[in-house]
């Protein structure tokens, strides 16, 4: 058995996306240990493929010579056949060489030369997925990639969720819609909020629940999307890990791409997925219960944080309608 420690991303949508990478490797017999922010240890116990998660003691973007340099110190010991970099940054590989773990395996990047001993060439023309440039990292250095890859899965926890769902006082007898109305990367993610306030009141005028989630930044759009209705603003009322377990008891959920939209993939709940700035064809919801809105405009996809034109047409002309067109039929369904 191979012993890995793998280095994972600083976002939450790549963190759950590398599950793929991770079931890979536990397929063909690997032990995975991930060295991650803080804030993604609890996630990372719910990956079944993940063995533990070890704190990177360092703010996103942080250099932090000296404590890289004692992490990789206490790690010398530990076994580790390979490493695995997921980011192509030079700070982010020299833990895995302060480590002397022998095989240190990552993407040609910022002068990574003798931090990593196997260094792979980058073809963004055929790794044209995040999911892929993770997985790929994982396979012998001549292996193609296979057909399909497996989806990441995350567990919920049953007593945590009984917990959160009384301290909320929230029930699921009615089919639940979760709302997710932020983007971290910028505005021109996002659906404009009185869409969303539209749809999660005629969700709630027809019985269904709507859950609003996020971080404590977008509590103020929550509020604007349960204003006037029956939807309940969670956004800054949950850890990362209860959001894990609520959405899973969650029928559908109407997401920017985000990472919590990756999050409500990897749960199994029913992901109806808006997409302006950005392309599903890069970072898709890896899972088959999905729908995907995409105009596919003549200026998408810009990947900029905010509009360049000024006229947000790609997001702007997604009608809530549409939206409820993808919703609906699952509500009835659920309540047949």
């Amino acid at each position: 058995m191979k012993k890995y420690l793998i280095v994972g991303p600083s976002w939450v949508g790549d963190m759950v996306m590398a599950g793929s990478l991770f079931s890979l490797l536990a397929s063909r017999g690997g032990i995975i240990d991930v060295l991650a922010p803080g804030w993604s240890l609890p996630m990372l116990k719910r990956m079944p493929d993940v063995r533990s998660g070890i704190e990177m003691p360092l703010a996103h973007g942080e250099f932090g010579l000296g404590r890289r340099r004692r992490v990789g110190r206490s790690l010398a010991t530990s076994g580790y056949d390979c490493a695995i970099v997921l980011p192509r940054s030079f700070k982010s590989a020299l833990v895995p060489w302060f480590a002397r773990i022998p095989v240190r395996t990552g993407f040609r990047g910022e002068f990574r030369f003798g931090l990593l001993n196997d260094i792979r060439p980058f073809d963004e023309n055929i790794l044209d997925q995040t999911v892929k440039r993770f997985a790929a990292l994982g396979l012998d250095r001549d292996e193609a990639l296979p057909a399909s890859l497996p989806a990441p899965v995350l567990t919920p926890d049953t007593r945590s969720l009984r917990s959160v769902m009384t301290r909320l006082r929230l029930g699921h007898d009615e089919p639940v819609v979760a709302m997710m109305p932020g983007a971290e990367y910028g505005p021109a993610k996002c659906w404009p909020l009185e869409y969303f306030a539209t749809v999660a009141t005629e969700l709630t005028k027809s019985g269904a629940q709507v859950w609003i989630f996020g971080s404590e930044k977008d509590r103020a759009a929550g509020g604007a999307i349960s204003s006037g209705n029956d939807a309940k603003n969670l956004c800054g009322k949950t850890s990362l890990e209860e959001v894990v377990d609520l959405l899973s008891v969650c029928r559908a959920a109407v997401t920017n791409d985000s990472g919590l939209m990756h999050v409500a993939a990897a749960v199994g709940s029913h992901v109806v997925a808006l997409y302006g700035s950005t392309t599903p064809a890069f970072t898709p919801p890896l899972t088959e219960d999905a729908s995907i809105v995409y105009l596919s405009l003549e200026c998408s996809p810009c990947f900029e944080r905010e509009c360049p034109l000024q006229h947000f047409r790609c997001m702007r002309d997604i009608e809530p309608a549409e939206v409820l067109g993808c919703v609906q039929p699952l509500l009835a369904s659920a309540r047949a």
